[in-house]
């Protein structure tokens, strides 16, 4: 049985729209929320502008990342996740995402703006290359 993550049904709702408002280029952001003796509630969503502007691939500039690190600490949450979205393929994280997986305590989401999507968001830890997928739970 896999491990879940929970996520409030507006924070769901938030990811998918950034997929849908660009869908010819990768969306992308961070998620905060609150570590509870370890019940994990990502309550917060943080988009971001795709720096690289490409369809299969993304990149938070510094003084963004910086400006949604202190706005979580202003919102009294902390680091939970990261989102992306891959408007050409498979909603599974890619070579390139495993290798840029450098917050190895964060849950990574992929989201597919594809209206046929099996499943519009997944969930992921990737940790020393080793990728594992979480259950999503709406709260």
């Amino acid at each position: 049985m896999p491990e879940t993550v929970s996520l409030t049904s507006g924070v769901l709702a938030g990811i998918s729209a950034e997929a849908a408002r660009q869908p010819g280029i990768e969306c992308c952001g961070l998620l905060g929320g609150t570590d509870d003796s370890g019940r994990r509630l990502i309550t917060h969503i943080y988009p971001a502008a795709n720096g690289l502007a490409s369809a299969t691939a993304y990149e938070i500039a510094p003084q963004e990342l910086f400006r949604s690190m202190r706005q979580m600490r202003s919102d009294g949450v902390q680091l939970m996740g990261i989102y992306h979205s891959h408007p050409r393929g498979e909603n599974y994280p890619s070579p390139t995402d495993i290798a840029r997986a450098y917050y190895s305590d964060a849950v990574y989401f992929i989201a597919s703006p594809a209206p046929d999507a099996r499943q519009p968001i997944r969930a992921f830890r990737i940790r020393n290359a080793i990728v594992t997928e979480f259950a999503i739970q709406a709260v």
